[in-house]
């Protein structure tokens, strides 16, 4: 007989650990495996934290002594992947004014792993984001590409590569962002000379490329270790690609510019007027993380943003991902970018992918993430409707195998309908509110 989806209490590690070991099989949803055609009445099998099978309902083997859960009539997807998120934090928790080319900076180390927003991302079905410094530094520092797994620490939350480092690329801005530092000293006051610093920065790291060639063995000769220019090589060696945070299309123009000059791997990220320049994007090779956004607020450079972007960028054959910049859009309605890009013109099947496994690629881990494919991480969604739908929730969130949101329970449902508080409050401009849970628990 199918259990239905209940959230399990499970005492101990111990016994989590041996949960998670046991094959799970979710019986009777329609599945989107986004690559591949939708099973409308189709079966996903779980193992190990990885997806073993899936298939229509009669041709897939469950495996003996597995967890059987009743899934009939839900929508199940893989776990959304958003490529430009600050949650795990406060806005402006990792602003700097001290300099604006910081490529030694960590996202890393700024991010609080029990901040209320990495779970009420786990509501809105995010599974992986990446994790960016803020966007008012020219080169603002290093991202963490993180898995949103219950932690109590950002270690718990990191992607280890193949060759054993973190997961990350490295942000990068331009437009009004940067110069509406002006006021502090070292900051541009134009685009010309932000282009500059930037170029400047390249150009210094390329120099310290050749000393530390001409060392050869020599470890005398080797210049002195420089955090960031070692940053900066990395880029340059395509062991990292930066994230761009720009908006005008002369300001996206002129990454794809310096793209030429320095020859790095570079994602657009926003591109309000990526429509007006999507041939050039195109032909650039480049791939954009796009926001949909309802108005562009007092933000004059974005006054052009259009639901159109994403329809504009995909005809051109751009590769299109979306994010939600959290806090510019609550990580619950990430769903919604897709809905909203769809009536702004783009196919279905793209604004899915644009969640999914566009976003994967954009972060370069789609041999892990991003679509329900035996062999990948079990990061899926169970959703009661049509993704696209305003009336859809998502009911349970897991990563690798595990739930990490469950709608059914009381503080879950709290994260995913409660407002911006409902965990308690770390910041001191909070301290003398009420949290949504105390509220709760109280009333």
């Amino acid at each position: 007989m199918l259990k239905p989806l209940l959230k399990v209490a499970i005492a101990g590690s111990l016994s989590a650990t041996l949960l998670s070991a046991q094959p799970q099989a979710f019986i009777g949803a329609k599945l989107l495996p986004i690559a591949g055609d939708p099973i409308e009445h189709g079966v996903l099998v779980v193992e190990n934290g990885k997806i073993t099978a899936i298939g229509p309902v009669g041709d897939v083997k469950i495996p003996a002594g597995a967890q059987e859960f009743d899934v009939t009539g839900k929508t199940i997807m893989p776990g959304l992947v958003d490529s430009h998120s600050h949650i795990g934090g406060w806005p402006g928790f990792n602003a700097d004014n001290s300099e604006p080319v910081q490529p030694e900076l960590r996202a890393l180390d700024g991010i609080d792993a029990r901040d209320a927003t990495i779970q009420r991302a786990q509501a809105g079905g995010i599974t992986t984001a990446n994790l960016m410094p803020g966007s008012g530094h020219l080169i603002s520092g290093q991202t963490v590409y993180a898995k949103l797994r219950d932690t109590n620490t950002v270690e718990g939350m990191l992607i280890t590569l193949p060759d054993g480092r973190m997961a990350g690329g490295v942000k990068m801005a331009n437009g009004t962002n940067t110069l509406k530092q002006a006021k502090y000293a070292k900051f541009p006051g134009s685009r010309a000379k932000s282009a500059a610093l930037v170029r400047e920065a390249f150009i210094d790291a390329q120099e310290y490329q050749k000393k530390i060639a001409a060392a050869g063995d020599d470890s005398e000769k080797l210049p002195a270790r420089d955090l960031g220019l070692e940053t900066l090589s990395e880029i340059l060696d395509g062991r990292r690609t930066i994230q761009h945070h720009t908006h005008r299309h002369d300001d996206i123009l002129t990454v794809l510019r310096l793209k030429r000059e320095f020859g790095f791997n570079v994602v657009l990220q926003h591109v309000s007027d990526g429509w007006k320049v999507a041939d050039e994007i195109a032909a650039a090779g480049v791939a954009c993380s796009v926001i949909v956004l309802d108005s562009p607020g007092s933000k004059l450079e974005a006054r052009d943003v259009a639901w159109r972007t994403g329809a504009v960028l995909e005809k051109a054959g751009v590769l299109v991902g979306f994010h939600t910049d959290d806090y510019i859009t609550d990580s619950r309605f990430f769903l919604r970018t897709a809905a909203l890009a769809v009536r702004g013109g783009m196919t279905r099947e793209g604004a899915l992918r644009a969640l999914t496994i566009n976003n994967a690629k954009i972060l370069e881990l789609d041999d892990r993430i991003g679509s329900l494919e035996p062999g990948k991480d079990a990061d899926f969604i169970i959703l009661n409707g049509d993704p696209l739908s305003v009336y859809t929730v998502v009911e349970n969130t897991y990563i690798e195998g595990q739930q990490v949101f469950d709608l059914t329970d009381p503080d879950d449902h709290l994260f995913a309908v409660g407002g911006l508080g409902a965990s308690a409050p770390t910041q001191p401009y909070l301290c003398c509110y009420t949290t949504q849970i105390d509220f709760a628990h109280n009333h």
